[in-house]
């Protein structure tokens, strides 16, 4: 399967994107996104497509694909190409029409001259039909009829009729050019306001993706093998290249010290200001800033495989996603159209036939019930709100790998916690050896197999006991929950690993890592782990939130008792296999609603069975991967805030959705009885997506923890 994206213009609402996901589902294409947002459209195929077949249907749905390779260079655009530049050109036609409503007397009575209300007229008709009546067209052909149809057939509608009046000569009571003038010009004031407001949803993402563009200083070599600095943007930069970053610096991209100390910020990653110290062999991450120091480093990543471009490309990934609440809305939204118009053509018989109504009061009654309803509400409803909570979760360190994932939240009653690299820091030190063996030999026995674990006690083994002359096993494997077992050249059989290695050959369990060698224990090792300083705090928080804690480890029963009575733990599930971990969080599941928090290859089949997997930042790439939430900055300080922020982003969801329905449920009828006039019509309509925007980005402000 190939994953093509794509960004895509012109998109105003949830049915912009069904018309867009639609066309794209119906050319045979799989796991189709569209994010009428941030116009970011993906989807997968089996076969290579044309691109140009698919930007040329997407065009002639009314929107347009953009090349982001050449997003850099200035746009050239059209004139009136913006909301802002048609309603800036339609307000002084539409004000001068609406002038002979003002107490001027003679001043104005010109102003009621038909032609000269046609002259004025004409420029804002022509533009608002140029714009919204080729989308309603459009959207037509395509049988997925968007929020332009209402307000194309509306304003068509008025001028039509005021025409009518005006060649039969049959009065200013069927003149109603000010009304088409003030629709048009109202709804691009709208636009333009309601634009700005879903881009300010979209900030915290925007500074990310700034802050991936930056200048880099490239070391080269001469003829004469002499160093050369010179500056070069880091979209240049190439995976192996040398840079120097400097004191005060932007890492340029992913990188690792060849020479050189320093203290670097990765706030921007992790939301953590406080500076890590970092020297050679230690990673950078691109985006970061040197705060102080001099460095000389080697390029591992560039573009878009960076940490910086894979957390931007998540975050856009999950914005793109649709949480079960949504689909209600996106199913009405995609009937409303229709609806409206049918209920519209209703109004109007009902009021000229039914109440007597001249037929010039029934038809702004009519055009005023197209107008006023607004689709767009219900369908940005879910995601302005999801774009300011994912977007505010990113700048904190918190990484929601899918939108579902942040309604999950609001559920969770219980959270379960492993050991070893989550409760506590994973930073062991060795505190007791012994062997039956030479201790130079013992030592190299058990580097040659913990290099090849992910646990955090074995990384701590093979960094304290390194040697150059590894044995070369003949196979090795790591058995999750229990230890490496290896077999060398001679046919021996080496495991290292937890007591559970022992099978009844030894009373004895209390040391962390037990070594045998054809079945014979030659040694053992004890390690010392220290608690997270944030993790009494954050129990503390979650009891405080009526939550169940729970610690669900593979260590021993007497070592996670004493972590769980330390931290005030509820329940304590001691020296479990990956597959009982998995177990007891089904069991755990089918109770009430769970959050797993672990960090090990051990770990992950717990993970994904859990209501909702929570990783760290250094965990296992298997852990990640089966998580649906990441916490970056290397530890559990951001769970509680992680939790509130899914909960409110979720109260924020409802919030906007209650708005959007109870609008059109109150305001079409109104509108249907005559207490609205089109124009205002007009401004309410603009006015019921701003509150939505508005709404959503008080989650960038809002106390969520």
């Amino acid at each position: 399967m190939q994953t093509t994206e794509l960004k895509v213009e012109g998109m105003t609402c949830s049915n912009c994107a069904l018309s867009v996901s639609n066309y794209l589902k119906k050319e045979g294409l799989q796991n189709v996104q569209v994010n009428p947002i941030t116009g970011a459209v993906s989807f997968t195929s089996e076969e290579e497509l044309s691109s140009t077949k698919i930007n040329k249907g997407i065009t002639k749905l009314g929107y347009q694909v953009v090349d982001e390779a050449a997003s850099d260079a200035p746009k050239k655009r059209s004139f009136l190409a913006t909301n802002k530049q048609r309603f800036l050109f339609t307000v002084p036609f539409t004000l001068s029409l609406m002038m002979h409503m003002l107490p001027m007397g003679t001043y104005t009575h010109w102003l009621m001259n038909p032609w000269v209300q046609i002259g004025l007229c004409l420029p804002v008709f022509v533009t608002g039909m140029y714009f919204f009546g080729r989308s309603a067209v459009k959207s037509l052909l395509h049988s997925m009829p968007n929020m332009n149809v209402l307000i194309a057939v509306g304003t068509l509608a008025s001028f039509v009729y005021s025409l009518v009046g005006v060649a039969l000569q049959l009065g200013e009571q069927y003149m109603f050019f000010e009304t088409t003038a003030s629709i048009i010009t109202l709804v691009f004031f709208g636009n333009y306001l309601e634009e700005a407001s879903i881009q300010s949803t979209q900030k915290a993402v925007r500074s990310l993706t700034k802050s991936q563009k930056v200048m880099a200083n490239m070391i080269a070599f001469d003829d004469e093998h002499k160093e050369q600095i010179f500056p070069l943007e880091n979209i240049y930069l190439k995976t192996g290249d040398l840079v120097l970053i400097k004191n005060g610096e932007q890492v340029p991209a992913d990188c690792k010290i060849l020479w050189g100390d320093c203290n670097v910020n990765e706030a921007i990653i992790t939301g953590e200001s406080l500076p890590l110290p970092k020297t050679k062999k230690d990673f950078l991450i691109g985006g970061s800033v040197l705060e102080d120091g001099l460095v000389k480093a080697q390029v591992t990543a560039a573009g878009k495989d960076t940490v910086l471009s894979g957390i931007v490309k998540m975050v856009e990934q999950a914005q793109a996603e649709k949480p079960p609440m949504q689909k209600l809305a996106d199913q009405i939204s995609a009937i409303f159209v229709p609806a409206v118009l049918v209920l519209s053509t209703v109004t109007f018989v009902v009021n000229y036939f039914a109440f007597n109504i001249s037929s010039g009061d029934s038809l702004m009654r009519a055009i005023a019930v197209l107008v006023i309803s607004c689709p767009c509400a219900m369908g940005l409803a879910t995601p302005a709100a999801i774009a300011v909570g994912l977007g505010r979760a990113a700048k904190l360190g918190i990484l929601f790998k899918n939108a579902s994932a942040l309604e999950s939240f609001k559920k969770i009653q219980q959270v379960v916690f492993d050991k070893t690299g989550t409760l506590t820091t994973g930073l062991f030190t060795i505190t007791n050896f012994e062997s039956t063996i030479n201790e130079a030999e013992f030592k190299r026995i058990v580097f040659s197999l913990e290099k090849f674990s992910n646990h955090p006690i074995a990384k701590t083994i093979v960094n304290q006991w390194k040697t150059n002359q590894p044995i070369l096993w003949k196979n090795i494997e790591e058995v999750k929950g229990i230890g490496i077992k290896a077999t060398d050249g001679d046919e021996n059989n080496y495991e290292a690993g937890s007591f559970k290695l022992l099978k009844g050959n030894s009373g004895l369990t209390q040391h962390n890592i037990y070594v045998l060698k054809n079945g014979v224990e030659i040694g053992w090792i004890d390690v010392q782990d220290e608690i997270r300083p944030e993790a009494k705090e954050v129990i503390a928080a979650l009891h405080k939130k009526s939550i169940k804690t729970i610690l669900l480890s593979g260590d021993q029963q007497h070592k996670c008792d004493l972590i769980g009575s330390k931290l005030g733990i509820d329940e304590v599930y001691a020296e479990q296999t990956p597959s009982q971990k998995m177990e007891k969080i089904t069991a755990l599941n089918n109770a009430v609603p769970t959050a797993m928090v672990g960090d090990g290859i051990n770990d992950a089949p717990a993970l994904a069975k859990a209501t909702l997997g929570i990783s760290l930042s250094d965990a296992s790439h298997i852990a990640m991967q089966s998580s649906d939430v990441i916490l970056m900055n290397s530890g559990i300080k951001n769970l509680p805030l992680a939790l509130g922020l899914g909960k409110h982003t979720y109260l924020t969801i409802k919030q906007n959705l209650f708005w959007a329905f109870i609008y059109n449920i109150v305001a079409l009828p109104i509108a249907a009885f005559g207490l609205l006039t089109p124009t205002l019509a007009a401004l309410a309509m603009g006015f019921s997506d701003i509150v939505l925007a508005v709404n959503s980005v008080r989650l960038f402000v809002k106390k969520v923890d």
